[in-house]
């Protein structure tokens, strides 16, 4: 099984890393535009080999998209962040020729590839991608809502004081601060509800914090963080390539499920080897159907912004 990571930085290269020491795929190619930049990562990741006990192959290379070729999945992290005084429509626009130029090379040479967007804005930029390609829904993933989700359920550990992987919940909704929904209605600690042991307030915080975790990082890091989402990425990776039907929140592409129409947005699939194989339909309360809306409505108003791009 072959892996293409297009984009070098922090989060593809803590991708290219987590795949191979957890043996996920015989093949890793990390791609970037900066000059010997992938080479180096892939060669500093290789030489973990030995004291990690991995036997994955893991290359670099600058700009040549024939060395992707055959990749089962591609993961996109290409992008710029937002700088000061930069308009999200300005930084849509920016990012959205960036992602819309690698998948069309990628395609080039992997017609058959499923393709996992971690360049933000996540769900717009998955949006763009199914439209700019007419790719099957089933092949094209966000991977907002797994790094959410994870986010949710540390802090719920940590209010709980239970293991982390005892805690089962999810985030839905759009990838943003404000767009999320953290089901805490529906977490559980060993399959016994949270709202058991946490008092509404504690839960309240919990998604709240939850909600700016990222942001909670970029202030303590001063740049967006790399493991977390690297490893979500993996994660989700690993469900496709073995097949593990894993229930994940994706951003994909609805047509009716939960109410919305023409958008992608995070909701639960099973993850597999033709990438989303079903959504869930999780049975929302009248509030979540609510915040579930008002994201919809916040990520279609991202979204406009491609239209000069998609016409």
């Amino acid at each position: 099984m072959k892996v293409s990571i297009i984009g070098a930085g922090n989060v593809g290269a803590t991708c290219a890393d987590v795949i191979s020491y957890r043996g996920i795929a015989s093949e890793v190619v990390l791609l970037d535009i900066k000059e010997g930049f992938a080479e180096g990562k892939a060669l500093d990741i290789m030489q973990c080999a030995t004291n990690t006990g991995f036997n994955t192959n893991v290359s670099g290379v600058t700009n040549d998209y024939s060395k992707t070729a055959n990749s089962n999945v591609v993961v996109v992290t290409s992008g710029i962040p937002r700088k000061p005084g930069m308009t999200r429509e300005e930084l849509i626009g920016i990012n959205a020729g960036i992602v819309k130029s690698v998948v069309q090379n990628v395609l080039e040479f992997s017609p058959n590839a499923i393709f996992v967007i971690v360049s933000n804005p996540m769900d717009t930029m998955t949006y763009l991608t199914l439209k700019a390609t007419g790719l099957p829904k089933n092949r094209v993933i966000g991977m907002g809502g797994a790094l959410d989700s994870s986010r949710f359920r540390t802090y719920l550990s940590l209010a709980l004081a239970k293991p982390v992987n005892d805690v089962s919940a999810m985030v839905i909704g759009g990838h943003g601060d404000t767009t999320m929904i953290p089901l805490t209605r529906l977490a559980s600690y060993n399959g016994i509800p949270v709202t058991q042991f946490l008092s509404d307030d504690v839960l309240t915080k919990v998604a709240a914090d939850t909600m700016v975790g990222g942001a909670t990082l970029t202030g303590l890091l001063g740049t967006s963080a790399w493991y977390a989402p690297g490893a979500s990425v993996a994660f989700l990776v690993d469900s496709i390539l073995n097949n593990q039907r894993k229930m994940i929140a994706c951003s994909v592409y609805v047509e009716g499920e939960y109410g919305q129409s023409d958008i992608c947005i995070g909701v639960p699939c099973i993850i597999g080897e033709n990438g989303v194989e079903e959504i869930l339909d999780i049975k929302l309360n009248d509030t979540e159907k609510a915040l579930f809306a008002k994201s919809a409505d916040a990520v279609r108003q991202m979204n406009d912004a491609l239209k000069d791009i998609l016409s």
